[in-house]
């Protein structure tokens, strides 16, 4: 047997990134991922879900949010886009 690392996810850059299939180690890497790939292609309002839980994995996404120069802004999302459940997204626009 061996140790390999699982086969990398392919995302369908659309705006939304559900972390629900990730390991909570993975959410910081793979959210500042998304979001430098969703700039790329000018995407700049993005809604990460990561479930209501007990705020785990919420205050991991803020964090990493925090952290990344391209973010503008973020804030709940409100009640019909999953409220405490997910985080809404303002990137900072691409200066090309």
């Amino acid at each position: 047997m061996t140790n390999l690392p699982p086969d990398p996810v392919e995302l369908p850059l659309d705006g939304t990134l559900d972390l629900h299939t990730f390991q909570p180690r993975e959410a910081a890497a793979v959210v500042a991922d998304y979001l430098a790939s969703c700039r790329e292609k000018h995407i700049y309002s993005v809604r990460i879900v990561h479930g209501k839980g007990i705020g785990n994995l919420r205050r991991t996404v803020e964090a990493a949010l925090a952290r990344l120069e391209i973010v503008d802004s973020w804030q709940p999302a409100g009640h019909d886009a999953g409220h405490w459940g997910a985080t809404l997204v303002k990137l900072k626009p691409r200066i090309d």
